[in-house]
């Protein structure tokens, strides 16, 4: 099975744009252990959020985009990962992993919708 880990951090937090030569290599390391065993598919951090958009389309209402930053919100999507795991258990057990590097942060884990899914939600 596929799961989506999307991590917020506090966007003010001073290393959250601007890592330590340590943090990035443990990173690394722990993104090439992954890749080997067969875990992560893709990872990809993302610039902070003024440097990004929210655009939303409420019912019934017209489409908005609001450039970044988002004052109304402190933490933000600091990026994301694509990973394989057999079930929830397990792809929750790899983003225990995968926070524990960071000082804080928030891993959001879900479930990817597969093709064989999609017939359930037409049923």
């Amino acid at each position: 099975m596929r799961f989506l880990m999307m991590h917020r951090l506090d966007e003010s937090a001073p290393e959250a744009w601007n890592p330590s030569k340590e943090f990035i290599e443990q990173m690394g390391a722990f993104i090439q252990d992954s890749f080997e065993k067969g875990i992560l598919i893709t990872a990809e951090g993302v610039h902070p959020s003024e440097r990004g958009a929210k655009v939303r389309k409420v019912r019934g209402g017209k489409i908005t985009a609001t450039d970044g930053p988002f004052t109304e919100a402190k933490e933000v999507i600091g990026g994301f990962a694509l990973i394989n795991a057999k079930d929830l258990a397990e792809a929750v057990s790899f983003a225990e992993s995968y926070a524990a590097l960071f000082d804080e942060i928030e891993v959001e884990v879900r479930t990817v919708v597969e093709e064989e899914d999609i017939a359930a939600f037409t049923e």
